[in-house]
């Protein structure tokens, strides 16, 4: 994990919908911390330096730290609400971490040779079915992207989830819930419209045939 993110923040009293539209007006963005089974703590940001920060996926899927207060703490992000219509940062829940225990966080995929694959190069497009991960582990084993390769996909081919291989440490939630979760993360097809071998065309053109004799005994 390459990026390091940290944060300030300021303790808030006020609590309410009436005190976050408040804040946020002031430029200003209501959060808690939660976990570890400590109290839980109500904070407020800069909102431009949560929105800077939002700018690196790798803020999804690092450790953070917040300082507030005269201490600090590590968290993962577990929820943020935007403005459905505005670049605006409505509240960010995070996650206390414990080095000693697993936690469960969305990591990015990141696809590779997808332009030089087989597939693709043969008129396929390519489907991205997952653009992330969720993952099992502890907190020093935390990717910062998963990264999975393209290169040897023809069209009608398809990754699983047990395709990808994942760094020590760190396994698939989904896959950890048994068998039948194996599921597609990325596949190629051809484009709609396009004939995909000869039998299909050869379908085709006698469907047509059988339609220009029907209408010449009509006539």
């Amino acid at each position: 994990m390459s990026a390091t993110f940290t944060l300030a923040a300021e303790l808030r009293t006020d609590t309410g919908k009436g005190a976050s539209r408040r804040l946020r007006y002031a430029n200003r963005v209501p959060a808690i911390i939660y976990g570890l089974d400590k109290e839980p703590a109500m904070l407020t940001f800069r909102h431009d330096d949560i929105l800077h920060a939002c700018e690196d996926e790798a803020f999804f899927s690092h450790i953070l730290n917040i300082e507030y207060d005269g201490q600090s703490e590590q968290v993962i992000i577990k929820d943020m609400q935007r403005h459905p219509a505005k670049i605006q940062i409505m509240h960010a829940d995070f996650q206390r971490i414990d080095a000693a225990h697993a936690l469960h966080v969305n990591v990015p995929l990141h696809f590779l040779n997808e332009e030089s694959c087989v597939g693709v190069k043969g008129g396929g497009l390519v489907s991205h079915l997952m653009t992330e991960l969720e993952v099992s582990c502890l907190p020093a084993d935390l990717p910062e992207f998963i990264e999975i390769d393209m290169g040897g996909l023809d069209i009608g081919d398809s990754i699983h989830l047990t395709d990808i291989t994942l760094p020590e440490g760190v396994s698939s939630v989904i896959l950890m819930q048994g068998e039948g979760h194996d599921q597609a993360v990325a596949s190629i097809h051809m484009p709609r419209g396009e004939k995909i071998d000869e039998a299909d065309e050869e379908a085709v053109e006698g469907a047509e045939g059988a339609e220009s004799a029907e209408g010449a005994e009509e006539e």
